[in-house]
């Protein structure tokens, strides 16, 4: 049946009568959340109280300078957090689920929000129902309500059911149907009772519970530093507020507030980089985990192959003859007839487009149009098996079935040698890659249809063979997985020789090893858990089976992503660690499921997703070991000269740490966000998930990098002093030192492998721009009086100043020495 759908003025008038179908808008503004946050932040709660300090002190300029600081800090922070929260959001507009609606006469796909009252909405198998609506028009349609049900049992509906109302939230488990809106928004059945499908609470990835506990770590060692030195200080000076500000000065150069700053800017700015190469992904902190991922498992249609399903081959029983397409012209037959009749009206499955389009070339007379569906029977059994009903148009009745041979072939009534017969037709099939449908019928004189299609006894009558090509690129894609140290493993529904001449043209590694699902449901779970380890391809599989496997490669020590498309695939893409949707031929249910979704079904995307997931981590553990190293000669420069009693001991107050913080942020945050990836980093095995950011093995590299920094400060400084320096100059060349030191240590810390030299040529254009800002920035208070002033500085002769970028150069660069020997070995990246 041909439908109109709403005209665009009829879709206006009725958004404007009855509202949207958005569940509601959070009110509140996203810029004032920021706020709130940023306010919390124990940076900004000292920075304030600093000021506050010296407004009372009387230093006005130093309590202005802190309210600027606060401006900034609070400014690079909402920026920084926009930008994140912009690219978040546009990526979850991009996955958003969609429907197909007619409108203007016109079958178009919108997003579920843009949906109005009396709009005629088409849900197909594998499709979420996007609001309330009552059905039109049913075919072999199944419902499954147990979201609002509790019933886990699929519902069957139509047009003439008790309750031919579908409503939102709730899952096509087959068929599909036309059926008007009733109700949107807030106002359905999953509205009302206060459920939002979004609203999925997200558990905290390891790395974001690892840094939360590190900083939480240093903010009480902050507090107890801030509470030693205030009181020292104190002791000596009997001056509360002097003292309040050499103790808050030390709480600042502690707190590592950039590091959970650094984290959030680069998942986010992560999983936009993920779009643009056509992968979506339903949380920023998916990034996380995709450069750690050792199998991937992929499904053989439309993954590994190109999601044709032509109709290559007949088989016809009677005749016992094969029609070869590749060989000789096609004509019609009894099988293509039947196979027709079994199959759904409005096809879906490329399969049954195929029929359709063979049948609609070599049929004499079309019978379709004139035909009326009296029962039907949805794709079900262990294997599965479709079942029609029809009466023709000049009354003759016609009961068909397709679906797999063994569920056909088990309700046939056929000789041990016939059926030797047609499974070795079915194998000469499938090593050739073919996938096999077996067709029969059914006495149309039957006056009471049985409750299940299992009960009734068919007629063989042939097999279809259809052939669905490999992707062209594939075997490059499986190499470049290969060369990652990633293993590929194929799970599919097939027969076990279509898969094995599949994985053989496809280049998939395999020692021939294969499972099928029963036999996968029939092991205990330690042999289960031995086995998925030798064998790479999986045929005959089932849901079960697969949430199976999966769950056995995890209990293995895995990280497993797991591609999938449709409804029954759900489970296992919510058990692995990484769930990837087919964006085009994916439902509605297996992208809920899953954790990304390509874009336009290209597996390649993921080895672009993976080698961006280990550019990511690599990056971030550059930012942060960076980030340790510089705080580490800030702290020790505030602390040293007070434990030791040297006779300067307040070198640096808050303006001078929160200088180097507005430094220190944008470079962590933006310069190593924008490193490329590591030279081979492609070509060496995933990183364990285990591995801890802040153990003693990783961080130990950059706190000898610090204490060497700070050497360089605090001897020059210690050095300066002794040699009658008064404490301006001391301090303006500690400062110079820290600032030179921070360039080189951006530039050496750019890998932990490579020289620098070679990192010079990584393509980067923010390095030289951030880093040519702060050199600007310490020429300006070296030289601008007003500045001088200001951070309590002296001018110095060049001399000096070439000493202190000689020191700084010193204090860093022997870890090019380190890197040498690294190589020597031939140790890894």
């Amino acid at each position: 049946m041909e439908y109109n759908g709403l005209s665009d003025q009829e879709v206006i008038a009725n958004r404007k009568a009855f509202g949207s179908n958005a569940m509601g808008e959070k009110s509140k503004n996203p810029i004032w959340g920021i706020l709130l946050e940023i306010i919390k932040e124990p940076l900004f709660i000292i920075l304030l109280v600093a000021s506050s300090v010296y407004f009372i002190l009387g230093e006005t300029t130093e309590g202005f300078i802190m309210l600027v600081a606060i401006g900034l800090v609070s400014g690079i922070s909402i920026f920084q957090e926009n930008k994140s929260r912009n690219a978040v959001n546009a990526l979850k507009k991009l996955s958003s689920p969609q429907a197909k609606v007619y409108r203007n006469s016109k079958i178009v796909t919108i997003p579920t929000e843009e949906i109005v009252v009396k709009d005629l909405i088409l849900v197909e198998d594998g499709n979420l129902i996007p609001a309330d609506a009552k059905i039109i028009e049913a075919h072999d349609f199944s419902v499954n309500e147990s979201m609002l049900t509790g019933e886990s049992l699929s519902v069957s509906k139509d047009q003439s059911s008790e309750s031919s109302m579908i409503y939102q939230g709730t899952m096509v488990d087959s068929g599909n149907c036309v059926a008007e809106v009733q109700v949107v928004g807030k106002d359905t059945a999953l509205g009302k009772i206060g459920t939002s499908l979004e609203e999925i609470e997200q558990t905290k990835t390891p790395l974001q519970e690892q840094i939360k506990s590190f900083v939480k770590s240093m903010v009480i060692f902050g507090a107890i530093a801030f509470l030693l030195v205030w009181g020292i200080n104190y002791y000596h000076s009997r001056d509360i507020l002097n003292a309040l500000l050499q103790g808050l000065t030390l709480a600042m150069s502690i707190l590592p507030e950039e590091i959970p700053v650094a984290f959030s800017t680069f998942m986010a700015l992560g999983a936009y980089r993920l779009y643009k190469n056509k992968v979506i992904t339903r949380s920023p902190y998916t990034v996380e985990t995709l450069g750690a991922a050792t199998v991937i498992c992929t499904d053989k249609t439309g993954t590994l192959t190109e999601n044709r399903m032509e109709l290559r081959a007949i088989f016809d029983w009677k005749m016992e003859e094969v029609q070869d397409f590749t060989e000789s012209k096609p004509v019609f037959s009894q099988t293509l007839e039947y196979a027709l009749w079994a199959s759904e009206i409005l096809p879906f499955d490329p399969m049954e487009k195929s029929i359709h389009d063979f049948y609609a070339n070599l049929a004499i007379v079309d019978e379709r149009a004139g035909a009326k569906m009296l029962h039907e029977y949805p794709l079900s059994g262990k294997p599965p098996v479709m079942t029609h009903i029809f009466q023709k148009e000049n009354g003759e009745k016609v009961i068909a079935v397709k679906g797999s041979v063994e569920g056909v072939l088990d309700q046939c009534s056929l000789s041990e040698a016939d059926s030797k017969k047609i499974l070795a037709q079915v194998e000469q099939f499938t090593t050739t890659g073919f996938r096999v449908l077996a067709v029969g019928r059914a006495d149309p004189k039957i006056e009471t249809y049985p409750k299940t299609q299992q009960e009734f006894d068919f007629e063989f009558l042939g097999l279809l063979a259809f052939y669905d090509p490999p992707k062209k690129n594939i075997e490059k894609v499986l190499k470049t997985f290969y060369k990652a140290g990633i293993e590929v493993k194929m799970i599919t529904g097939d027969y076990p020789q279509t898969a094995a001449a599949i994985a053989a043209q496809v280049g998939l590694k395999s020692k021939g090893d294969m499972l099928t699902g029963e036999e996968v449901m029939a092991m205990e779970e330690s042999s289960l858990c031995q086995k998925v380890k030798e064998t790479h391809v999986f045929a005959r599989m089932f849901p079960e089976a697969k949430l199976r496997i999966v769950e056995a490669l995890k209990k293995n020590g895995e990280v497993v992503a797991m591609t999938g498309d449709g409804v029954n695939d759900g489970p296992a893409l919510k058990a692995a660690h990484i769930g990837i949707a087919m964006g085009k031929r994916g439902s509605e249910v297996a992208k809920s499921a899953a954790a990304l979704v390509l874009v336009d079904d290209d597996l390649g995307h993921m080895t672009e997703a993976v080698a961006l997931g280990r550019r990511i981590y690599e990056n971030l553990k550059k930012a942060i070991q960076y980030i340790i190293s510089i705080h580490i000669p800030i702290i020790l420069v505030v602390l040293l000269p007070l434990v030791f009693g040297w006779e300067f001991t307040l070198i640096f107050t808050p303006i001078h740490v929160i200088f180097l913080e507005l430094i220190m942020g944008p470079t962590c945050s933006i310069v190593f966000e924008n490193e490329p990836i590591e030279p081979d980093s492609m070509n060496k095995p995933p990183r364990k998930m285990s591995q801890n950011f802040f153990s003693w093995k990783e961080l130990s590299l950059s706190v000898i990098q610090g204490l060497m920094v700070t050497a360089a400060c605090l001897g020059f400084g210690f050095y300066l002093m002794k040699t009658g320096q008064n404490e301006s100059i001391v301090r303006t060349l500690i400062f110079s030192t820290l600032v030179f030191s921070n360039i080189f240590l951006t530039l050496v810390n750019r890998s932990f492998y490579f020289s620098v030299l070679k990192t010079l040529s990584y393509p980067n254009k923010l390095v030289p721009l951030v880093l040519g800002i702060s050199l600007l920035l310490l020429v300006l208070i070296l030289t601008v009086p007003a500045l001088v002033t200001v951070f309590d500085f002296e001018p110095v002769g060049i001399k000096w100043l070439l000493t202190s970028l000689g020191l700084a150069f010193l204090g860093v660069i022997w870890i090019e020495a380190w890197k040498f020997f690294r190589r020597k070995k031939g140790m890894g990246v």
